[in-house]
């Protein structure tokens, strides 16, 4: 069998494998918000500005993770993110040890949610202590709400330097802050371009979520809204490459999986054939630089202590950006098809290579939760 056709069996298995743990260990290695804060400080409002979801469905979506917290993740189906939310800091007995334990593993960073005009925020600082105590978090962003509800610049700069004052005396050196307000009083929103730009930086994939406002084409409108799903697959992908021996199957299948997924959503039916033609509109080099890397990744990874750290790092990174190159292309190719439109090998293999290029920093924020 031919490097060609190898590349078609992977993606297109007469065996279809169970991917049941793959599956689960992307949901359970989540990356992590930890949103710290009271209640009414704005913390449902901030999740519902980052996914961009009605308030009702970000209501129901929060289910009990530890006694005193409760989780949501997004988007339900396929998830990207996990929101960890503090239930029980007004109660005069609550420890945050559990909270820290359940996030301990996989939490990006630390979101303190403050309401400006609220000085009073013991049970906060109280759960801040043990968290600074424990070590478990390096990241944290002081997310000051309702700051534009309180009349006058010097007041509202008061009350703002209040709390960062009283948050980074307990973290112990300076705190990255952003202001916002979720609904001021014309009914607008102020600060959320910076806040995800903030939360962006601390974890890359939040800049993912959403879709842009405009797209220069009916083709990037379409991508913009599979892209969640892609991104979802690429951390499937990623997260199952990064266990010796077992990305060698799992990744083309999952790759195989997408795009079986995508071709269902623009209506065009997908087979061995399909796929063949696909395959050749990439190239035969392409598939040869598919099926050699694949296997030579899987053999790093083999190798004693190098390939359970670096080989197996470096192998779900590539399997991550791989697999949302190949999504990004797919869906460029299916559009086309759609519509009866020829596409050139050219134009595929540049749009694999910006794809790639462009989320590599998020494959490796990904994969180094994982």
């Amino acid at each position: 069998m031919d490097f060609f056709e190898r590349v078609k069996s992977y993606l297109n298995p007469t065996v279809d494998p169970d991917l049941t743990a793959a599956f689960d260990h992307q949901t359970a290695r989540l990356p992590t918000l930890w949103l710290l804060g009271k209640t009414g400080a704005g913390k449902s409002s901030l999740v519902h500005a980052i996914t961009q979801q009605p308030e009702v469905e970000i209501g129901n979506g929060f289910q009990p993770c530890t006694q005193t917290a409760s989780s949501y993740d997004f988007p339900a189906d396929k998830p990207l993110v996990r929101f960890l939310d503090t239930r029980g800091l007004a109660e005069a007995e609550y420890d945050a040890h559990a909270d820290i334990q359940a996030c301990e593993d996989r939490a990006s960073a630390l979101i303190v949610v403050m309401k400006a005009e609220e000085p009073e925020q013991s049970s906060v600082l109280k759960a801040l202590k043990q968290i600074k105590k424990s070590k478990s978090l390096k990241q944290i962003l002081l997310v000051h709400t309702g700051t534009f509800l309180i009349d006058g610049l010097t007041e509202r700069n008061q009350c703002v330097a209040h709390n960062q004052q009283q948050v980074e005396a307990v973290w112990e050196t300076e705190v990255n802050a952003v202001e916002v307000d979720f609904e001021c009083e014309d009914g607008s929103q102020a600060g959320i371009d910076r806040l995800r730009e903030k939360l962006a930086e601390l974890l890359p994939i939040v800049a993912q979520i959403g879709e842009d406002a405009e797209h220069e084409s009916q083709e990037e409108a379409n991508f913009a809204k599979l892209r969640t799903e892609i991104l979802w697959y690429a951390g499937v992908a990623g997260g199952s490459d990064a266990v010796p021996a077992v990305g060698l199957v799992s990744v083309p299948v999952i790759q195989g999986k997408m795009i079986h997924s995508l071709a269902n959503q623009y209506g065009v039916e997908w087979d061995k054939n399909a796929m063949g033609e696909f395959m050749a509109t990439l190239g035969t080099s392409f598939g040869v630089q598919y099926a050699s890397k694949l296997g030579i990744r899987q053999l790093v990874k083999l190798i004693p202590v190098y390939g359970q750290t670096i080989g197996s790092a470096t192998a779900a990174v590539v399997s991550f950006c791989t697999t949302f190159a190949i999504g990004r292309v797919a869906c460029y190719y299916l559009y086309r098809q759609s519509r009866g439109e020829a596409v050139s090998e050219e134009e595929l293999k540049a749009m694999y290579k910006s794809a790639f290029e462009s989320i590599k920093e998020v494959a490796k924020s990904e994969t180094n939760s994982q």
